[in-house]
């Protein structure tokens, strides 16, 4: 597995299909939804703009291709795993004690969530298996801080 800048290739079409499951927009956005164009592409733009975005990729017979996206930004940790095939398979546990060593690495000294909705099980238990402890009530669900000192 590994993470490779947004602006280095353009993985927005597998990206697109990942997003028309409204299952998985209900965990991103508490909507049960499907994107257009339209959002994906402002999704993306506002993430580059609020901190460092990246695909997730992986290789499989030689050959790399894309899973899912995350951010990293002090303020919020955005991971989506969107190519069910590997969903549920503790690829987030790892995606995100990657992304807590590299805010180590780069002097932070808190990572922030500001959302994981209540009905979102899975993340609130890999957020909590890594330190994050809740630290407030938002409209619909609870935001997470992870201090790094």
């Amino acid at each position: 597995m590994c993470f490779v800048p947004y602006y280095k290739v353009n993985h927005c079409e597998e990206a697109f299909a990942w997003y028309q499951d409204v299952n998985l927009v209900y965990l991103v956005d508490g909507v049960k939804l499907p994107y257009s164009q339209a959002t994906l592409e402002a999704m993306y733009s506002y993430l580059d703009r609020h901190g460092e975005l990246f695909w997730i990729e992986v290789k499989e017979k030689g050959e790399w291709f894309p899973i899912g996206d995350i951010t990293l930004s002090q303020d919020n940790l955005p991971i989506v795993i969107g190519n069910s095939a590997y969903q549920h398979r503790g690829l987030g546990k790892k995606i995100l004690s990657a992304l807590i060593e590299l805010a180590r690495v780069k002097g932070w000294k808190e990572l922030r969530v500001k959302e994981i909705y209540t009905y979102n099980h899975a993340s609130r238990r890999c957020f909590k298996s890594l330190g994050f402890v809740e630290n407030g009530a938002t409209e619909k669900g609870r935001s997470f801080i992870l201090e790094l000192v």
